[in-house]
């Protein structure tokens, strides 16, 4: 499943493409993904100019000229291609390269520049969705989703406040999308490495006594930020095939600290501890127990 810094990249290789650009026709070329196309799909889209494509969590937001948000979810596989003056560009792709097969292609937008964007998806985890921009917060996708990481909202004493109290572990706290939006297993993992904070440790531990920031709070802020924004100017990490827009690798994997790299030697200058690979709510997660406390 992408996280937020691989749909972050997508969308920026989208957004030049379309924002500015009229919506000429649209073709879905079946009734559903995920859920069921929109109803009245073509006949709400076509003729409406995209006025920006913005991300909120893992989601992507085109808002249109009349109104209405066109929202998109990537799920597992899917991928957009984008077909320009005989050129095919790829802002995002997953899952060994499945995108090449066109059986695949569910949904094409056509541009007013005569540019498509085509939406393939083999497994079909994928959805889009049409929403008033107005209504938008208030729907069930949004409406209990937590503060951006990326955003001025994510500080030390939002986390304290959040975590006062909690007896949930650390890891387990900050992939509550209620909490952190967005903020997906393989980053949880690599700013608690940075931050030398343990997944284990109890969320409450962000706060003092007193209910202030601890200072392992403020020191897991700016990890958040900062492996988020590594990987994002990475373009994203490798797990199976994922792509940017110039169809070259993510390459974040590579500054991996601890995400998958259990039984091999903490990278930390004169630690020598070995990571050790648990689970959290379900999911892997990897740490170093001799220097994260």
């Amino acid at each position: 499943m992408p996280e937020l810094p691989e749909v972050e990249t997508v969308r920026r290789g989208l957004a030049p493409v379309l924002v500015g650009r009229r919506v000429t026709d649209l073709e879905a070329r079946r009734p559903d993904l995920r859920f069921p196309l929109p109803e009245k799909f073509r006949e709400r889209l076509v003729g409406q100019q995209i006025v920006a494509l913005d991300r909120r969590a893992k989601y992507l937001i085109t808002a249109l000229s009349g109104g209405e948000d066109l929202v998109m979810h990537l799920g597992m596989t899917g991928r957009f291609t984008i077909l320009r003056d005989g050129v095919r560009e790829t802002p995002g792709e997953y899952a060994h390269d499945s995108g090449a097969n066109p059986v695949h292609d569910h949904v094409v937008l056509h541009l007013s520049d005569g540019t498509r964007i085509v939406y393939n998806d083999p497994r079909r985890f994928g959805f889009v969705m049409m929403m008033a921009h107005a209504e938008r917060e208030a729907h069930a996708l949004f409406r209990n989703l937590g503060v951006e990481p990326l955003g001025n909202q994510l500080t030390a004493d939002y986390l304290a406040s959040r975590g006062r109290g909690k007896k949930t572990n650390l890891k387990s706290f900050l992939m509550d999308q209620r909490i952190v939006a967005g903020l997906g297993n393989i980053y949880a993992s690599e700013a608690l490495y940075r931050a030398g904070l343990s997944p284990n440790r109890s969320a409450s531990s962000l706060a003092d006594r007193r209910g202030a920031p601890a200072d392992r709070a403020t020191r897991l802020v700016a990890s958040i930020k900062q492996v988020l924004q590594h990987a994002i100017d990475a373009g994203g990490s490798t797990l199976r095939d994922y792509r940017n827009v110039n169809g070259a690798s993510g390459a974040f994997q590579k500054s991996f600290a601890v995400y998958d790299r259990a039984d091999s030697i903490c990278l930390k200058p004169g630690c020598g501890g070995k990571i050790r690979r648990t689970l959290h709510a379900g999911r892997a997660s990897f740490h170093c127990p001799r220097c994260q406390r």
